[in-house]
C-alpha cells in the first residue's frame, strides 16, 4: 500500500514467511494470505506485495503463461508488486537453513541467473511509475569469503556487474527501473554498513566502473553512476539493531559516500539484558535454550564491558559463553514480531525500529518498507498465533508508528 507524507512510498510483508513449495503455492498464498491482509488492511486501495521466489519458482514462473496468470491475478485482486526478495536460493521453512541461505553467493553464475530471472519476471509486472527492488545477500558468507583473494572478489563483482548492464538496457529501453539491493547481515561478508562502504570504494566502483564502461561504451564516471542507481542497499532494521549500529549513523554513513537504500525491512531482533548474578545467568540460558532452533541462523552479538563487542556466529555458540561475566547484553538475530516489545523476560529492539521509521518519516530515504517477520513457526508456542492476524497487527504497528502514535494504532485502523 501506499504510505508516506505524499503517499509516494510502498509499504508491504517480506514472502519470505510463506513455506511454499513451487509457483503454484505462490498464487495460493497471495489469494489465501495476501488477499485477506487487504480486505482488513486497504480494502478501498491497491495493495503492495512482496514476493519471495526461489530458484525453482522463479524458473517455473517464466514457463508457458504463468507469468500472465500472475498478472491477471494481481490485476484483478487489486494487488501490485514492488519487490522481491532474492535473498534465499532454495526451501527457507520446514528444513535446515542455516549458513547455506547465503549460497550460492556471488561469485557463482547461478545466483546472477536466479537474479536476472527474478528481474525478468518484476520488469514484467511492475506498474508503471512504481521502481522495483530486488534484496539479495551480502555477497557471501564472512567465514567462507575470508579464504577469498583477489580473484574472488574480484568474480563477485563481475557477476554484479552483468546484472548492472541489463538493468540499465531495460531502463533505457522500457523506463522501468529496477536496482538491486545487498542486505548487510552479521556473518556475511558486509555484515555492516562500515563494510558495504569498504566494498563500494575498494571494489565495486573502481573494478566494476571500467569493466560496466567497456560493456555499455560510455565513460567511466557515467558507469560508476549506474552503479550507483542500480546497486543499492536493503537496510535491515533487525540487523543493524544486532550490529549495534545507530540508525542514523548508518544513513549517514552510506548517503556520505552516494550509497542508496533501496529497501528497508522492518522486524526487531531480541535483545537478552545479561545478569550479573551467576544462577540467574543460567536460568537466562535455560530460558534461551528453546530459541536455539535447527532451522535458521541466529548471530549473537554481545556488548562487553568496555563498550566493545564480541561475535558468535549462532545461538548454540554465545551459549557455551553465557558464563562471561564481561558480557553485559546479547542481541540475537532471531526475527521477532514488532508489536510487541518484551518477550517473558526478554526484551526485543523495538525502539530502535521505531526509530529508524520516525527518521524515515522525517526524510524518506527509501521508497520501499518491508514488514520481515518470518520466524512465526519457530517462535515459543506462547507467542504464536494465525499468520494473518500476526501480519495484520504488524501492518497496523508500522502503520501507527507512521501516523506519529504507535500506542493508538488499533484504534485508529478500527
Amino acid at each position: 500500500m501506499r504510505v508516506g507524507p505524499d503517499a509516494r512510498h510502498h509499504l508491504t510483508y517480506c514472502g519470505n514467511v510463506h513455506a511454499s513449495n513451487g509457483w503454484k503455492d505462490v498464487f495460493a498464498n497471495l489469494r489465501e494470505t495476501t488477499l485477506e491482509l487487504k480486505r482488513r488492511l486497504a480494502p478501498d486501495r491497491a495493495f503492495g506485495v512482496g514476493l519471495r521466489l526461489s530458484a525453482a519458482e522463479a524458473e517455473d514462473l517464466l514457463i508457458d503463461d504463468r507469468l500472465q496468470g500472475l498478472r491477471d491475478l494481481l490485476e484483478r485482486q487489486g494487488l501490485y508488486l514492488f519487490t522481491i526478495i532474492g535473498f534465499p536460493y532454495g526451501a527457507f521453512h520446514h528444513q535446515r537453513v542455516k549458513e547455506q541461505v547465503f549460497a550460492p553467493d556471488w561469485t557463482t553464475e547461478a545466483r546472477r541467473a536466479y537474479t536476472l530471472r527474478l528481474v525478468a519476471i518484476l520488469a514484467a509486472l511492475l506498474p508503471e511509475g512504481v521502481e522495483g527492488s530486488i534484496s539479495t545477500v551480502p555477497i557471501s558468507y564472512k567465514a567462507w569469503s575470508q579464504r577469498w583473494n583477489r580473484e574472488g572478489y574480484d568474480c563477485a563483482v563481475m557477476q554484479l556487474v552483468a546484472v548492472v548492464e541489463n538493468l540499465a538496457i531495460l531502463q533505457q529501453m522500457t523506463g522501468k527501473r529496477i536496482h538491486l539491493d545487498l542486505e548487510p547481515e552479521p556473518g556475511g561478508t558486509l555484515s555492516n554498513t562500515g563494510d558495504v562502504v569498504r566494498f563500494f570504494e575498494g571494489w565495486l566502483l573502481p573494478r566494476g566502473g571500467h569493466a560496466l564502461a567497456k560493456r555499455l561504451g560510455i565513460a567511466v564516471p557515467e558507469a560508476e553512476a549506474k552503479l550507483l542507481e542500480h546497486v543499492r542497499i536493503c537496510l535491515d532494521a533487525c540487523h543493524l539493531a544486532v550490529a549495534y549500529e545507530e540508525p542514523e549513523a548508518a544513513i549517514a554513513r552510506l548517503e556520505g559516500v552516494g550509497i542508496q537504500i533501496g529497501k528497508i525491512q522492518l522486524s526487531s531482533a531480541l535483545k537478552v539484558s545479561l545478569p550479573t548474578d551467576l544462577a540467574e545467568r543460567r536460568r537466562t540460558g535455560e530460558d534461551l535454550g528453546p530459541l536455539a532452533e535447527p532451522i535458521y541462523l541466529h548471530q549473537v552479538m554481545a556488548r562487553m564491558k568496555g563498550g566493545f563487542q564480541r561475535y558468535f556466529p549462532d545461538l548454540p555458540q554465545a551459549l557455551l559463553d553465557l558464563t562471561n561475566d564481561r558480557a553485559q547484553e546479547w542481541r540475537i538475530h532471531f526475527h521477532v514480531p514488532l508489536f510487541a516489545e518484551s518477550y517473558e523476560r526478554f526484551l526485543s529492539t523495538q525502539a530502535e525500529t521505531r526509530r529508524l521509521l520516525e527518521l524515515w518519516l522525517k526524510r524518506p530515504f527509501s521508497q520501499h518498507l518491508e514488514i520481515e517477520t518470518y520466524t512465526w513457526e519457530v517462535l515459543p508456542a506462547a507467542l504464536k498465533q494465525g499468520l494473518v492476524s500476526a501480519l495484520e497487527q504488524e501492518y497496523r504497528w508500522v502503520l501507527g508508528v507512521l501516523a506519529g502514535d504507535p500506542l493508538a494504532q488499533e484504534a485508529r485502523m478500527r
